[in-house]
């Protein structure tokens, strides 16, 4: 596949949703709602549930199953209220020891009047700066779109994967073609140079490893799923001190090659 063709893979709305990961690793979820400030914002999940043995917060970008849910969640472009309710989680995390997984599948966050008036980048900003001080470990996979801040507000993590077709940009492909080429048109010629793509991301040092997804995504739940136990495993060895630093070094790390 070129780079537009796995662009629109990402969007394939056969492509599982957060809550079907959740559901399919995680028991006895309970979902709570909420940013104690203003309303809630269904685009972002958030909730407690055991992973195996062990108890951890799970916070999804959702993009919906239908229609009607589709316009519910937004399409998966999270108000500033779905960010605040995300850092409320991630306090509690901490407080409670508790690991922190995270499935992202965005094009964005909303960019609406009303988001910006609520402040919306100041609450990606707050997201950011609260995930890289965690003392307890924090694991994010792309599970289809990985757009902009949007995205990266549930990806300041210890690790992050991507599935083998899943995207991670700064900026719609879309969005580059009308800004950089002055030509919606050139949306292919825009994917191409985003470098967007998880072997590209890989490639960077972005993420720490491609996750297959199988035919009918069949394979992809069971990867996610082992890459979580994994991780996890090798964090139980390591102080909350630790577990901060290597997260610090790993983003201070990001781009040391290609300065």
């Amino acid at each position: 596949m070129n780079a537009y063709q796995r662009v629109l893979a990402a969007r394939n709305n056969a492509r599982p949703d957060a809550m079907r990961y959740i559901d399919f690793m995680i028991t006895d979820f309970v979902e709570l709602h909420g940013d104690r400030r203003f309303a809630d914002d269904a685009a972002i999940v958030a909730g407690l549930g055991f992973f195996g043995n062990r108890c951890v917060t799970v916070l999804g970008l959702e993009k919906g199953v239908d229609t009607p849910d589709r316009l519910r969640r937004n399409f998966g472009s999270a108000q500033p209220e779905g960010y605040r309710k995300s850092l409320w989680h991630l306090r509690q995390a901490e407080k409670f020891g508790r690991p922190v997984l995270c499935f992202i599948d965005t094009a964005g966050a909303a960019c609406g009047v009303g988001a910006e008036e609520r402040g919306q980048g100041q609450a990606i900003a707050e997201n950011l700066w609260e995930m890289m001080g965690l003392m307890v470990p924090v694991l994010s996979v792309i599970i289809g779109e990985g757009g902009s801040g949007g995205a990266l507000a549930l990806a300041c993590a210890n690790r992050v994967w991507m599935l083998e077709n899943a995207v991670y940009s700064v900026l719609s492909p879309e969005g580059a073609a009308s800004i950089i080429y002055k030509d919606a048109g050139k949306v292919e010629e825009a994917s191409e140079a985003l470098k967007m793509s998880a072997r590209d991301m890989l490639a960077f040092g972005v993420i720490e490893g491609i996750l297959p997804e199988g035919e009918d995504f069949a394979q992809a739940f069971t990867s996610v799923k082992g890459a979580f136990e994994g991780a996890l495993e090798g964090f139980d060895k390591m102080t909350g001190d630790e577990i901060r630093q290597e997260r610090y070094e790993r983003f201070r790390g990001l781009g040391g090659d290609w300065a």
